[in-house]
């Protein structure tokens, strides 16, 4: 059956179409103007031949022929005019998530499929009482970690005029604009594609930790600190629709990042990048309250002879001009009369006075901001403003909520193997590293606990951890408790591991009043340490020393998973199953112990990193494993996707506190057959892993994959500021998840996320029979959401261009390359059977339009990709233009499949 048809729009979908073509249009007058008509003209003709490909099912070489031997200018610049066709298609299918929303509001019918309404008549139809749900709305966490992961680095310039294009667009959703401001639209969309194409797309010096601060910055100062109240609201608005009660809402999101504070593998982050980034949120988002201050001082213009106020506020005015009057002499004398406007500037100078550190005007802390706030909103309440401000005023104190002094708490991370080198150090014990766990723990306990103290030393390692530890010591002080996050320690793999920490951060005076302010999370990452995980647990919870840091941390202890590199590890299936199998079993060690656990899920873009639509996902996890709390990363690509526009973000964040609510309120009910799933789930991963490792410990297969994709590229593009690989490459384990799932992606084989199933369910369908597996593959949502992942990423590999990436490997090709053909073809066979389905998204008909739309510019890309690295190492990897067409078609690509890391 031919897989590469031409994309089908359904008639909801006729204005996404109307979209792609404006854009499309715009693109090409653009780049005839930029270069000459001449290259449109031969992008045409290689966008055609792409798509006879595609339809007619034309031989590869014939697409390649017209890619091959270009000089470089010509090369880049064909790559660059393919990625800017991506960024068209990629903001025509954003704006069509927005008129989508927007027509379900206007419509007034059933509400949008996940959306908060949606949700919670869900839940009253399930049998959730009010009371029933505003207890759980009081537990829920939802905390978004941002990581500096970056597997695109576009320009914020890039990135602000992609906004003007957006804005350009939603403005033409009014069907009264003119023909002129429609010609004005798509001036300003040319002015910013044209500008857009002058600029380049990332710098050619590596970013460094604050270049990497400022992008997620983007992000959280931006679309999402604008939106957050709108979250809350929309929330406010379903309670009163579905249940008929309006209550106060609790603080349920905040937002984390690891930028500045995830030392793992990067030389480049230590004391000085905590400190920084801590210091310079802070200034972000005092900057944004004082310009929200100064709109609410222009609005509440409310003059004492017309409206009365609280006596508590005019109190609070009289108590300010006393205490502070630098700041009360901000306030102009014609102003007077105006109570509100009077104490918003106060306010405004003292927020002002907050960016000097110990400024004897400033606020010390957000909930000082939080009470002025609601002495103004209540005040408004009190004396007919409710529609004169207050609703503004209510809007800032979500935001002060939401954001505190900090905007997001800081993680940090450290490699256990650190830890062990600098107490190897302080404990003159050269084999401290080799030692034994319980006997390393049991010589820890004294130091962790706080009865001895470590000895001082001057090693390096020693000194920059002592420095880490005394800098969150200084930035509780100085920032508060909230504005640091968790302490996660990579290869955690035992108690002493834990308790490592506590005996470091005591050794950099991290303590108060006896305790270690620090929540310490072990990160689980390999297959093995996963299922090891369940025994770690356990033995950390029998620790007295441990229990009794637990203790004065509330009893909770967060474990995070890791997604990609369990999945490099073992495979896709391995990964999935390890991760749902271990939160099973931790759970029931939490049980026992009594104490609460919560999961931070390490999840990358790609579905070989844990990426997956946020309600399937939560719904087909194990039971009691959410109870109201996702933390979760979001990196490289998805931060772009999720949050880079604000209606977007929006209906990102409302999907996951739904698929919270449902997962913590009614999970899925039991099933009866899902211990005998659970069986047959061990048996088909073990399988599974098996024959993945079988292809990456074969016998050459380093330099197969050095060859077969453009991994070397990578390693010399300026993505961020970790380096690719952890040491030497000897296999892959010294590969960092990132880079591997990228440079199998750009080869568009997509490997990691597939290869190994296809053997695991052939084993099972003659093992249990095909239809025991295919009710497994519909009944048992864990089963269905990962078969679903999986037949995504099927979709958007091409095994013909695989191949040609395959051919650079020469001799190694045959044998490596016909494994992956064999395994390729077994599980889409496989999934198709098992599914019952003609072909592999045909439940998913929107996300097939979606791929089907960046073919006829994804493959050329590619091609030339495979020519132009063909050249490259041929010559040595010298020639720094061929490198930067690369760059090019390697960003292009990227932008082409989305989630490539």
């Amino acid at each position: 059956m031919n897989q590469h048809r031409s994309p089908e729009f359904s008639p909801h979908d006729a204005p996404l179409r109307e979209d792609v073509r404006r854009l499309g249009t715009l693109v090409g007058h653009m780049l005839a103007e930029q270069i000459s008509p001449a290259f449109l003209e031969e992008v045409e003709r290689i966008r055609t031949a792409a798509i006879e490909r595609r339809v007619e099912e034309a031989p590869l070489d014939e697409l390649g022929s017209l890619l091959t031997g270009l000089d470089t200018d010509k090369a880049e610049s064909l790559a660059r005019a393919f990625a800017t066709y991506f960024q068209a298609v990629n903001i025509a299918e954003r704006i069509h998530r927005i008129r989508r929303r927007r027509d379900y509001q206007r419509e007034g019918g059933a509400p949008q499929p996940e959306s908060l309404l949606d949700v919670l008549m869900r839940l009253k139809a399930q049998g959730v009482e009010a009371g029933e749900l505003i207890e759980w709305l009081e537990r829920l966490q939802v905390e978004p970690v941002f990581t500096a992961h970056p597997t695109e680095a576009v320009r914020r310039s890039l990135l602000e005029k992609e906004q003007s294009i957006v804005r350009a667009l939603v403005e033409n959703f009014d069907p009264t604009r003119t023909p002129q401001e429609r010609k004005e639209d798509d001036d300003r969309i040319f002015m910013a594609l044209s500008a857009g194409w002058q600029t380049a797309e990332a710098s050619s010096v590596s970013p460094t930790v604050q270049d990497e601060h400022h992008h997620v910055g983007f992000y959280l100062a931006n679309p999402i600190y604008r939106i957050v109240p709108a979250l809350y609201e929309s929330l406010a608005d379903a309670l009163q629709t579905v249940y008929g009660v309006a209550v106060p809402i609790p603080r349920l999101l905040s937002f984390a990042t690891w930028v500045g504070g995830d030392m793992d593998g990067n030389p480049n982050v230590g004391a000085a990048t905590i400190a920084n980034s801590l210091s310079t949120q802070r200034a972000h988002v005092l900057e944004h309250y004082i310009e929200d201050i100064a709109g609410l001082a222009r609005l509440l213009s409310q003059t004492e002879d017309r409206v009365h106020v609280g006596n508590d506020l005019a109190n609070r005015l009289l108590d300010y001009r006393t205490r502070f009057p630098e700041a009360a002499a901000k306030v102009r004398p014609r102003h007077a009369d105006m109570p509100y406007r009077s104490l918003l500037t106060i306010i405004g100078a003292r927020l002002q006075a907050t960016l000097e550190d110990d400024h004897p005007e400033g606020y010390t802390c957000a909930d000082e901001l939080l009470e002025d706030l609601r002495l103004i909103a209540v005040s408004l309440i009190d004396h007919h403003g409710l529609h004169a401000g207050a609703y503004a005023v209510r809007r800032l104190i979500w935001r002060v909520r939401t954001f505190g002094f900090h905007l997001a708490r800081l993680d940090v991370r450290q490699d256990s193997r650190v830890h062990d080198d600098a107490l190897g150090q302080l404990l003159k014990d050269e084999e401290w590293s080799s030692r034994d766990a319980q006997e390393r723990a049991e010589r820890l306990r004294p130091y962790a606990g706080g009865q001895d103290s470590l000895p001082g030393s001057d090693d390096a390692t020693v000194t920059s951890l002592h420095d880490v530890f005394a800098t969150l010591r200084e930035a509780r002080a100085r920032y508060g408790a909230d504005s640091l996050g968790l302490y996660i320690i990579s290869m955690a793999r035992s108690a002493a591991d834990v308790l490592a920490v506590l005996a470091l951060a005591r050794y950099g005076g991290l303590s108060k009043e006896g305790r270690v302010p620090l929540d310490v999370a072990p990160l689980f990452e390999t297959v093995d340490d996963l299922t090891n995980a369940p025994a770690t647990l356990r033995a950390l919870l029998d620790d007295p020393v441990y229990r009794d840091h637990l203790a004065s941390r509330g009893n909770r202890q967060w474990v995070m998973l890791g997604y990609s590199d369990s999945g490099k590890d073992g495979g896709t299936l391995a990964s999935r199953w390890g991760l749902q199998r271990a939160q099973v079993e931790l759970l029931e060690v939490a049980a026992d112990a009594d104490i609460r656990l919560s999961f931070f899920h390490g999840r990358g873009g790609s579905a070989s990193r844990g990426g997956s639509r946020i309600t399937p996902a939560l719904m087909s996890s194990p039971r009691g494993s959410v109870a109201g709390v996702l933390r979760v990363t979001e990196q490289g690509e998805v931060i772009h996707r999720k949050y880079g526009i604000r209606a977007l973000a929006l209906r990102n964040l409302e999907q996951t506190v739904g698929a919270v609510l449902r997962a913590s309120l009614r999970p899925r009910t039991h099933e009866a057959r899902e211990d005998t799933w659970r069986d047959r789930m061990s048996l088909l991963a073990a399988r599974s892993r098996e024959h993945y490792r079988a292809f990456v410990d074969r016998e050459g297969f380093v330099d197969y994959f050095r060859s077969a994709t453009p991994i070397d590229v990578i390693e010399r593009m300026t993505l961020g500021s970790r380096p690719a690989r952890r040491r030497s490459m000897r296999g892959v384990q010294d590969l960092r998840a990132i880079p591997w799932v990228f440079a199998w992606t750009q080869c568009r084989s997509i490997l990691p996320g597939w290869y190994g199933l296809g053997t695991a369910l052939e084993f099972g369908a003659a093992q249990y029979g095909e239809q025991a597996m295919s009710e497994m593959a519909h009944d048992w949502p864990f089963f269905a959401n990962m078969l679903d992942d999986v037949s995504m990423v099927l979709a958007k590999s091409d095994l013909g261009i695989a191949e040609a990436f395959s051919q650079l490997a020469g001799p190694l090709h045959e044998p490596f390359f016909g494994l992956i053909r064999e395994e390729f073809e077994r599980t889409r066979r496989w999934l198709m059977q098992l599914k019952r389905n003609d072909s592999l998204l045909q439940n998913a008909p929107r996300l097939a339009t979606s791929i089907d739309l960046r073919n006829p510019y994804v493959d050329p890309m590619s091609l030339l990709q495979v020519d132009l690295l063909r050249r490259w190492r041929e010559g040595g990897e010298s020639d720094d233009a061929l490198l930067a067409a690369l760059v090019a078609c390697v960003n292009g690509v990227s932008q082409g499949l989305q989630n490539t890391g």
